[in-house]
């Protein structure tokens, strides 16, 4: 790994090593281990879109009714505008940090330590969510395996449920431990398989909708993309912060930025290729499941409340028949992927914040064997399994609840890094037509959007009845979780200057501190 690196007090401008004001080293991270086509895979399966489609498609319904193809495609509008604001960051400044590096080198050490903050608790949320799905398709799996629908009724088993749950996180961190060469062995054949089984779902459940064999089917409309009738500005909030949620994912591309081929430009296409691709993939899965499951309250219509938390597995057997078998494997083999691959992201995150002395330094220990970042990997799987099991005995629908906060957080760190580029390009933003475009008018725009619905979100969150109903001494549990691990944040930040003043005095990195020289 090089060890210097190129930055001028104007952002942009490339200086030589010896111009460099500060030492930077290396954090040990391996090098030159996943091309683009590796990180785009990476990329979708952190996103893991059989999860991230049977968690949320219910809810999303509940909110916009037949709408749910406007709200996706306009959800994807501020991710693109941000994904841009990525690109932009990474090719100047390519560091495993992100958010967190970016942000403080834009607004200073406290903006940036709660940037990354919002990253980690995105995270690690999610990470929990992910190992609760994948341990109800586990049993469902097994159920339809040996012809016995009670062995289906397990998960429903709290000390069961939340001991399955341990387990799979402790798989994906023993995986994400031996470092990104094992991850992408992984990912490349639980990736494909999911997308093939998609494709089979979209293509019979097409053709169930169109023969008449589903009572609850409804016929195409191009009404569907019409934002305008979605009755409320509350509902539509609702519905960007859960359509938000199964875009996100997609910016592990840039934390393992430090270890692709083809240097910082690497990462940063990865990244606007994997939300195209999704994009994409989640229109045609969304047309094919509201034609056939209708948005009723009956059978298997999308606003029946025992489908809502997890829309396949409701769907699988009327569709796919014999093969719902399928559909079980490409859920669970895609939150198991995408529970190992996005634990890529907060291990690295941590790994940065160690490194410059954010978070103790035990957290920018690498295994020297695997080269990747073992203590922060370890962390990461430790905070998420107890998060799980502590959302479990709380919440009376922990998935729901999870996901509704993880908008809240998402939309927290993605505004931040949009501003962050807008202000740190601020002296280049009206040198060229490019310029202004991609690092002031869609930042700016993607920010902002993702600002109204952060807000929006947190204010209706605040009721009991947001989200499952569950509530602590009358506050939504939504609100509680969203808001109050920001808040927590705070806390913590405020003891970690104390332990650690060197980064909050600008002492290790601030916005003249020079990236790493990714190798091209």
């Amino acid at each position: 790994m090089t060890q210097t690196i190129r930055q001028s007090s104007t952002p942009g401008a490339p200086v030589t090593a010896d111009d460099a004001p500060h030492g930077i080293t290396g954090k040990g991270l391996k090098g030159g281990q996943l091309g683009l086509l590796a990180v785009v895979v990476l990329g979708i399966s952190s996103v893991a879109p059989a999860y991230s489609l049977t968690s949320s498609l219910g809810p999303a319904v509940s909110a916009v009714g037949v709408q749910l193809p406007a709200i996706f495609i306009i959800a994807f509008i501020p991710m693109i505008l941000v994904a841009f604001a990525y690109r932009e960051l990474n090719a100047d400044s390519p560091d495993s940090g992100t958010t967190f590096t970016w942000a403080t080198k834009a607004f200073g050490p406290f903006v940036g330590w709660m940037g990354g903050w919002g990253l980690l608790a995105a995270n690690i949320i999610v990470l929990s969510n992910l190992a609760g799905v994948a341990v109800d398709f586990f049993y469902l799996f097994l159920a339809q395996v040996f012809g016995n629908p009670e062995l289906a009724d397990l998960t429903s088993n709290k000390a069961l449920n939340i001991a399955t749950c341990l387990v799979f996180v402790a798989l994906a961190v023993w995986i994400s431990y031996r470092g990104l060469h094992a991850t992408k062995l992984v990912q490349y054949s639980m990736v494909g398989f999911q997308v093939v089984v998609l494709a089979v779902f979209i293509v019979m459940a097409v053709t169930h909708a169109t023969s008449g064999d589903s009572p609850t089917a409804i016929s195409f409309s191009w009404d569907w993309f019409n934002p305008a009738k979605i009755e409320s500005f509350e509902q539509f909030t609702a519905g960007m912060s859960l359509a938000v949620f199964v875009y996100w994912g997609w910016d592990v591309c840039l934390t393992v930025n430090e270890e692709t081929k083809g240097g910082k430009g690497t990462a940063g296409k990865a990244g606007t290729t994997t939300a195209i691709a999704v994009l994409g993939l989640y229109i045609a899965v969304i047309l094919a499941t509201m034609m056939v499951a209708g948005v009723g309250a009956d059978s298997i219509g999308l606003n029946n409340p025992d489908n809502q938390q997890n829309v396949f597995a409701a769907l699988a057997s009327p569709v796919m028949g014999p093969l719902a078998i399928l559909m079980s494997l490409a859920v669970l083999s895609g939150t198991a992927s995408s529970l190992q691959s996005t634990m890529a992201s907060p291990a690295r995150s941590m790994l940065a914040m160690g490194h410059y002395g954010a978070l103790p330094a035990r957290f920018a220990t690498v295994s020297k064997r695997f080269g990747s970042p073992g203590y922060a990997t370890l962390m990461a799987g430790l905070i998420s399994g107890g998060f799980y099991a502590i959302m479990k005995v709380v919440s009376e629908n922990v998935l729901n609840d999870t996901i509704m906060a993880l908008g809240l957080m998402i939309c927290f760190y993605y505004a931040l890094t949009a501003f962050a580029c807008t202000w740190y390009f601020r002296h280049s933003l009206f040198s060229s037509v490019r310029n202004f475009l991609m690092r002031l008018l869609f930042p700016v725009l993607g920010g902002l959007v993702l600002t109204v619905v952060f807000f929006q979100t947190a204010v209706d969150s605040w009721a009991p009845d947001f989200g499952s109903g569950s509530e602590i001494f009358g506050v939504g549990l939504v609100f509680i979780l969203g808001i109050g691990i920001l808040a927590a944040g705070v806390v913590v930040m405020l003891v970690a200057a104390r332990r650690h003043p060197g980064f909050f005095r600008g002492e290790t990195i601030r916005k003249d501190t020079p990236a790493l020289v990714v190798p091209e």
